[in-house]
């Protein structure tokens, strides 16, 4: 599935949802179905700073392209997060790189999040950016024979 199809099944799912109290709801039910990672998984080198709950990231590079895993303290940023894992997994660096978040306005998540919880949404996914980044030289390195 590319990027822009992923985008619009989430556009979609919160296009139905009608108020507020139902986007958290959705969020919550998202944050349930993400895998549960094991204790060693919340290490502080996956842990995202600025965000007001505890939430880790990890990221790996599997035929060239980025899976991630993440995870929280709180039900609500872990939903947050299980739309950007489902969002962004799978996708070449590249792709990352050059996505826009628009998807993230659309959706509303600017109207219906605090401040805080905002930011902490917009920190995730500049972590998941660095990470595209940092794995885009290695497959361009890789590419270019130089390994």
């Amino acid at each position: 599935m590319t990027l822009h199809q992923k985008e619009e099944m989430i556009k979609k799912e919160f296009k139905i949802l009608k108020n507020w109290e139902d986007k958290y709801e959705y969020l919550i039910d998202l944050g349930k179905k993400l895998s549960n990672q094991s204790p060693m998984f919340r290490s502080e080198d996956k842990l995202i700073h600025g965000c007001q709950s505890q939430v880790w990231l990890e990221a790996k590079l599997k035929e060239s392209r980025v899976f991630f895993e993440a995870d929280s303290d709180a039900l609500l940023p872990r939903g947050m997060a299980a739309i950007m894992v489902q969002i962004y997994s799978g996708l070449f660096p590249f792709e990352i790189i050059y996505s826009n978040t628009n998807f993230l306005y659309e959706i509303g998540f600017q109207t219906f999040l605090s401040p805080t919880r905002a930011n902490g949404m917009f920190l995730f996914l500049k972590k998941i950016k660095f990470y595209a980044i940092a794995f885009n030289t290695k497959v361009s390195v890789r590419l270019n024979g130089r390994i």
